[in-house]
């Protein structure tokens, strides 16, 4: 690996437009699913497909790119298929032909992660990858925070200013997120850097250097995921055990052990609620472009919190910090559903503005904390075996619970489903306490 020679990131700038219009597609998926009659059940299976649909793309083409020592292309694969499946998607006329080409559309993209993260931090020292894993989580985040703007703009003007009809502006949206993320193409094909050195086995002997750490070395950091290719990384930290017989109760602690499981359930929880959420926000009279203003402010809220989060994290005690927040949304996911049916918009979007702030502001508190506890709970010789174990059940939990509050929404109404969600925070907010009053993790003083 060159210690001197730093390649260029204006290729990243491609990636960051492509993310763009993955961002708005997270959001306007689901809705063009429901205007072409799918319920409930089915929006939230698209959410559940799609989280496990990038498992095996990030498993398949890290084994790839390991095979071929070949990444560019890779990386240009990803944005042509994602601007090839929005370009397709106006086309489509069935729910279920939208569910498939989503769950093509995280294939690729969480195909992709692996290899940026390769590439990011070619030619630096491995002390240095936290500012990389930062600048990726940069170009990503604000390219995801732009495809919801735009989303929201173009809903709010597209039927007053255009007098376009909403289907009609979906696809409309489609088309151009699909032509960005052409453009990001040709920005990463003619800026990207010259053949990396770095192999995927270094990549991962260094890495473990740095995991006790949770990718990176601030906690603002860690709290951004790098997209579904986590997962892939997670399972290659884990794979790890097929050399060592024995079995996870053995070498991971009892209180990490429960928080595991915690984390895990809280996942499912949050996904109980968010899969069957844009049906719900429908079907009570909220537009797109609400809907879509709505996941920017949660999205904001998140972003601006990381920080001065991160900074009360590394005061007071992190298990509590992390109960506050769960429990806030416990609160708050019942309270989505009450508010949401009594209050129809346009008054109403003030009120549950509000309340998807504090769902955006709790996750900023849950994600900046999971991590370290998490990383503080796992002795050093298991610490990245912990981390990926941790990547891995939260992506499970929330492909069940995709599934699951689809289930139930479809079956007892929205109002159960969210108040189940609920519950299984709360569950899991529990398990979180029991595992403070054990003794574990408790190395900062209390609030």
């Amino acid at each position: 690996m060159s210690e001197t020679r730093r390649p260029s990131d204006a290729w990243l700038y491609g990636w960051g437009m492509g993310y763009a219009s993955v961002g708005a597609a997270s959001v306007l998926v689901p809705l063009y699913a429901i205007d072409l009659g799918a319920g409930a059940l089915l929006v939230s299976l698209i959410a559940a497909t799609a989280a496990f649909a990038g498992v095996p793309g990030a498993i398949l083409w890290g084994w790839a790119v390991s095979r071929t020592h070949r990444r560019r292309p890779f990386i240009l694969v990803a944005l042509g298929l994602t601007g090839a499946v929005l370009l397709v998607t106006p086309v489509l006329s069935s729910p279920w032909t939208v569910l498939v080409a989503n769950a093509v559309l995280w294939f690729v993209v969480a195909a992709a992660a692996p290899v940026l993260n390769l590439v990011v931090v070619d030619g630096y020292q491995p002390h240095e990858w936290s500012v990389r894993f930062g600048k990726l989580n940069q170009y990503q985040g604000y390219g995801w925070l732009a495809g919801l703007v735009a989303g929201a703009l173009w809903s709010a003007l597209a039927g007053s200013a255009f007098g376009i009809a909403p289907l009609a502006a979906k696809r409309l949206f489609f088309l151009a997120a699909g032509v960005v993320a052409l453009f990001g193409f040709a920005a990463v094909y003619i800026r990207y850097p010259e053949r990396p050195r770095l192999t995927e086995r270094r990549y991962v002997r260094l890495l473990r250097r740095v995991r006790h750490d949770g990718l990176g070395g601030s906690r603002s950091t860690r709290a951004v995921p790098f997209g579904p290719g986590r997962v892939y990384w997670a399972l290659r930290s884990l794979r790890r055990t097929r050399r060592r017989p024995e079995p996870l109760t053995e070498r991971f602690s009892g209180e990490l052990m429960r928080y595991l499981a915690a984390a895990t359930l809280f996942f499912g929880g949050f996904a109980v609620f968010f899969a069957p959420l844009p049906a719900f926000l429908t079907d009570v009279g909220y537009t797109t472009d609400h809907v879509f203003a709505l996941n920017v402010v949660s999205a904001a809220a998140s972003a601006a919190a990381y920080a001065p989060v991160g900074s009360l994290a590394a005061r007071f005690d992190r298990f509590r910090l992390q109960t506050g927040a769960l429990l806030s949304r416990v609160v708050v996911f019942p309270l989505v559903a009450l508010v949401g049916g009594a209050l129809a918009p346009p008054g109403g979007l003030l009120a549950v503005g509000v309340l998807f702030a504090v769902i955006g502001l709790a996750w900023a508190f849950i994600a900046v904390t999971a991590t370290d506890i998490v990383a503080d709970l796992a002795p050093e010789p298991v610490r990245s075996e912990a981390l990926g174990a941790y990547t891995a059940l939260g992506s499970l939990g929330g492909g069940i619970g995709s599934a699951l509050g689809g289930a139930v929404a479809g079956g007892f109404g929205y109002g159960v489903a969210f108040v189940f969600a609920a519950c299984c925070i709360l569950a899991a907010a529990g398990a979180v306490v029991r595992g403070r009053r054990s003794g574990g993790g408790t190395r900062r003083g209390g609030l």
